[in-house]
């Protein structure tokens, strides 16, 4: 029959719903495919950052190496052509298992291995690699239900692959975190993938395949099902299981918050120890032990009370610690505290030996809390404050890093009333040096005056402060003289932490700013070393 001819014609009119159809197939999968992908990579980013801080390194580390890895994909996939659809079934098959899993294998690799970098790079490249496959074939796919202009077929393709990947973007952190976790969010996932992938292949596609492929699909789609399945069974005990092995002592609460892992631990008691060691951990850092928080907090908070103190804020210090020591002066009038995440605070009130060690701090009425930034409060905010207490997380990541910088450190000096004073801890200058001075430089930067300090702290090793004010005249380094009674501060212990080793003493180091984040950049090089 002559294609022109009104037959043929009708042919082509009867055909053309199919072919329509096949083709939304096609574009759906690659929708969906787009999304997974984003999402995988999302993964990747996010535990990094949980699991070693630095967020815009290991974003760095895993968009770089997978988008490379796309590439080779590409080219890898030009031999599969022939078999496209046999070979796209394979390839989503085995993507939905390796990136469904990749969560569990690389905190598996941190937990027990200590080959997080190396198992990051491999998992990367591999899912790049398979991400980087999906495209050419499924455009020979487009291609073979009915031949079109590669210009529009690659604009059909890439059209649908970029609106899922936003997508994969908005699911990841308002709908997979939330619901499912981190571990359980991959999985979710990779079932979708797999779905995805097989659905097309043996539906549009399934004249195609051979009786091989149909079997080789098949058990793959069951074995990929059984592994995620079982994974998905066993997840909630793995957790526990590696997460009790980054610590030292049992866990007693452990919960991912919308902004960090929080993990509280104590210790079995021992003969001849009255106490338990209380542990607070923040993204698998160290905030506080219950055996010395003491000196830590008496050195933060006292020098910083030498003088007017009705109104004071408290930035960070969710666990109520530093709360605890400003509540012990009467003439307190009102304590402010600010920290982004009400679930430290709510743990802070709810766990009984935290409540005894805080002295129910946040139980006294003087206290409010306000659960935002820190950085957009002093923006808004109008109040003003005799004392500033910034107990803030080290600035090892990004989020944490702007917390250090000129900026933020001009905003809190606008909200300091006359002759009001701000401490600052500042990280160890024994173990950190550069850190702690580009911190110094910072407030120096933002006007304000400094008297640097350190005490010792067993369970953080020395660690120093930062007490400044407004003004050319350096506030006073004494404790108030109507100061309760301490267990580790004295006027003695005062003067000495004023004095610096030959070997850490001030260093010349630039001040840290929002575009310049030199706090961050030192951070990596030192605190990872101790």
């Amino acid at each position: 029959m002559t294609v022109g001819t009104p037959a043929a014609a009708g042919d082509e009119q009867a055909a053309r719903p199919r072919w329509r159809l096949a083709r939304a197939a096609v574009l759906v999968a690659v929708f969906v495919c787009a999304a997974c992908g984003l999402v995988y990579e999302l993964a990747l980013v996010a535990l990094g950052s949980y699991l070693i801080g630095d967020t815009v390194g290991q974003a760095s580390i895993v968009l770089g190496v997978m988008v490379f890895a796309m590439g080779v994909g590409a080219l890898a996939a030009k031999p599969l052509q022939p078999r496209a659809a046999a070979a796209f079934a394979v390839v989503e098959l085995l993507l939905a298992l390796l990136g469904g899993l990749s969560v569990l294998g690389l905190y598996a690799a941190f937990a027990w291995l200590d080959l997080y970098g190396p198992a990051l790079v491999g998992t990367a490249f591999v899912l790049g690699l398979l991400i980087g496959a999906e495209i050419p074939l499924l455009m020979v796919m487009l291609q073979r239900i009915r031949e079109q202009a590669a210009g529009s077929a690659v604009a059909d393709l890439f059209a649908a692959d970029y609106v899922g990947a936003l997508l994969g973007g908005l699911a990841f952190p308002f709908l997979l975190m939330p619901a499912f976790g981190q571990l359980k969010g991959a999985l979710v996932v990779g079932a979708v993938n797999a779905v995805a992938g097989v659905a097309l292949v043996c539906t549009v596609f399934r004249a195609e395949l051979s009786r091989r492929a149909r079997v080789t699909v098949g058990a793959g789609s069951v074995a990929v099902a059984l592994c995620l399945g079982y994974a998905w069974v066993t997840a909630a005990d793995f957790e526990v299981t590696a997460r009790q092995q980054l610590y030292r002592d049992p866990v007693v609460h452990a919960e991912r918050s919308r902004y960090q892992e929080i993990v509280l631990t104590r210790s079995v008691r021992e003969a001849g120890h009255a106490e338990t060691d209380l542990r607070l951990f923040l993204n698998g850092d160290l905030q506080f032990s219950s055996v010395d928080e003491y000196r830590y907090h008496e050195a933060l908070v006292h020098p910083a009370m030498n003088g007017p103190r009705g109104e004071v804020l408290v930035l960070g210090a969710g666990d109520g610690l530093a709360v605890r020591e400003i509540l012990r002066y009467p003439d307190v009038r009102r304590v402010t505290v600010v920290d982004l995440d009400p679930a430290v605070v709510a743990l802070a009130r709810s766990e009984p030996q935290l409540r005894r060690l805080n002295g129910d701090a946040f139980a006294d009425p003087r206290v409010r809390v306000v659960n935002v930034d820190a950085f957009g409060w002093l923006r808004a905010t109008v109040e003003r404050f005799d004392v500033v207490v910034a107990d803030l997380p080290d600035p090892d990541e990004t989020a944490t890093a702007k917390l250090y910088t000129v900026e933020f450190y001009t905003l809190v000096r606008s909200v300091l009333a006359e002759g009001g004073r701000l401490v600052v801890q500042s990280g160890s200058p024994y173990f950190a040096p550069r850190s702690y001075w580009s911190i110094e430089a910072s407030l120096r930067e933002a006007g304000l005056t400094t008297v640097p300090y350190h005490v010792d702290v067993p369970s953080f090793g020395d660690w120093g402060f930062l007490l400044a004010a407004p003004g050319g005249a350096p506030p006073a380094l004494a404790l108030p003289a109507d100061a309760p009674q301490l267990r580790f501060l004295t006027a003695g212990t005062l003067a000495s932490a004023a004095n610096f080793p030959a070997d850490r003493g001030r260093l010349d180091v630039p001040a840290s700013t929002l575009l310049r984040p030199r706090v961050l950049d030192y951070s990596r090089a030192e605190w990872r070393g101790y």
